[in-house]
């Protein structure tokens, strides 16, 4: 092996060092070995990376993350990313990354070191989507870290112990009545309308102009939506980057006619024509007060926000028969499985149906011959 190994004295006992020379021919140390086998095993290590083009050098991994991460991050702004996708990463880095993992050189950092802060951030009661994605950012900075040959590996990639993200329990879905009672009550009912009966969301719905109306196939051609990001409105594709048709029933013809009357082509369906919506969180909010009205007059309808009534339409689309295609496709999702994983809850009852079906199809058949007795 190309290298020496010396062995010196310290207070805590004696120690190895290994000299060697990189692949540029300048010559370097490592030392702090506690035996002279560990010592060895590194040597030969160094020895087999410099002849199969592995090698990294150690000083690589002398800068810390803090600075790496501009440069990580600048490669997801927009329009890389959406605002409001990275917006929520930036938030990360500031608020738990960088206070723990600034200061400290990538060659570092240790998997169990990466593991305790997970646990740490977890035993703060942070949820599991904000440990995850501060994790995620440390490890996307890693990851670019890895590809520049900084460091062999990645500390951050394979931890074992991950808090796991729990899916909301009891999800609402509301009746055709409790839907129109609700939008009665709301003072934008066309809105709540078309968010209970095509299942956008609501950056989709309050994204829609004139243009995207076909009033004759009764379709909206959703092609923008309108995210609010720090108080600011962003408008870009829709969230799978995807654009979609999505029908609407024929009772919202004339109110869709109605919206779109006097405005221009690129003139915005909902509020003013000219600037998009804001959605409204406190209970002060137009949406808020429609609930409790609409609570007032039908105490069965629970407590919604306008997000639910996109869980809303496709109940209300599964109940009429519509198929998992087609729910994927009104709502958007990426996959049939993502529709399936996220209403499950409502294709069980959807099977219950069909096997329903089934029995009453082997009934009909069934007059006159042998195996009759066995539907019985």
């Amino acid at each position: 092996m190309a290298g020496s190994i010396t062995k010196y004295a310290t207070a805590a006992g004696p120690r190895y060092r290994v000299r060697y020379r990189k692949p540029d021919k300048k010559q370097t140390d490592k030392r702090g070995f506690k035996t002279k086998k560990e010592a060895e095993l590194f040597l030969a290590s160094v020895t087999v990376a410099k002849a199969t083009g592995d090698y990294i050098d150690p000083a690589h991994g002398k800068v810390t993350v803090a600075h790496l991460a501009p440069t990580w991050l600048a490669g997801k702004k927009p329009p890389i990313l959406k605002p409001s996708s990275y917006l929520p990463l930036e938030t990360a880095w500031r608020a738990h990354v960088e206070p723990r993992w600034g200061s400290t050189e990538i060659r570092d950092i240790l998997p169990s070191e990466v593991q305790a802060w997970v646990s740490e951030l977890g035993q703060q009661k942070k949820s599991a989507s904000v440990v995850l994605r501060a994790l995620g950012v440390l490890a996307g900075i890693l990851d670019m870290a890895v590809g520049d040959r900084r460091i062999p590996r990645n500390p951050a990639r394979g931890l074992k112990n991950l808090p796991r993200k729990t899916k909301k329990i009891g999800r609402v879905y509301l009746t055709h009545d409790q839907v129109h009672t609700l939008a009665n009550a709301s003072a934008h009912p066309d809105l709540v309308l078309v968010l209970a009966y095509t299942g956008l969301r609501w950056g989709e719905a309050t994204a829609l102009r004139v243009r995207h109306v076909n009033e004759l196939r009764r379709r909206l051609h959703v092609e923008e939506n309108a995210v609010l990001v720090k108080w600011e409105i962003h408008v870009g594709t829709p969230k799978t980057h995807e654009r979609r048709s999505v029908p609407y029933p024929s009772f919202l013809s004339k109110r869709i006619a109605a919206a779109c009357a006097g405005k221009g082509p690129d003139g915005l369906l909902f509020g003013n024509g000219r600037t998009h919506m804001k959605r409204q969180g406190d209970s002060e909010g137009w949406f808020a007060v429609a609930v409790k009205r609409a609570q007032k007059i039908d105490p069965t309808i629970p407590r919604v926000t306008p997000h639910d009534l996109r869980h809303t339409a496709a109940s209300l689309a599964i109940s009429a028969g519509a198929n998992v295609k087609a729910v994927q496709k009104m709502l958007g999702h990426a996959s049939a499985a993502m529709t399936l994983d996220t209403y499950a809850d409502l294709f069980d009852d959807d099977l219950e149906a069909v096997a329903t079906r089934m029995q009453d199809a082997a009934l009909r058949e069934s007059v006159g011959k042998t195996w009759a007795k066995t539907l019985a």
